[in-house]
């Protein structure tokens, strides 16, 4: 997907990678929070802003605690093999606490 607003040097094949976590503890904080509604935030912002290949990266029923997450592992793991060029989540409590 070749964009007008793509930054020069980028390797258009990279991933965008779209961060949501989602613990059992954050139900509480209400609907903004749901893995559906990040997604829907996410995936609107990375369109919006012509980011190319946006992928998911989920842990549902997970605390922010631990980074022993099997979303975050696989995201860290496809960053480190240079998989990723860009990390999106609705806000760094979602990252990790």
């Amino acid at each position: 997907m070749a964009t007008a607003n793509y930054i020069k040097g980028q390797n258009e094949a990279k991933i965008t990678a779209l961060y949501c976590r989602l613990s059992q503890d954050d139900g509480r904080e209400g609907e903004s929070n749901s893995i559906s509604n990040q997604k829907e935030i996410l995936l609107a912002y990375a369109q919006r802003n012509n980011f190319p290949n946006p992928q998911f990266f989920t842990d549902d029923g997970f605390s922010g605690t631990t980074f022993d997450r099997p979303g975050l592992n696989r995201l860290v793991q496809d960053a480190t093999d240079h998989k990723i060029n860009l990390v999106l989540c609705k806000d760094l409590s979602r990252l990790g606490r």
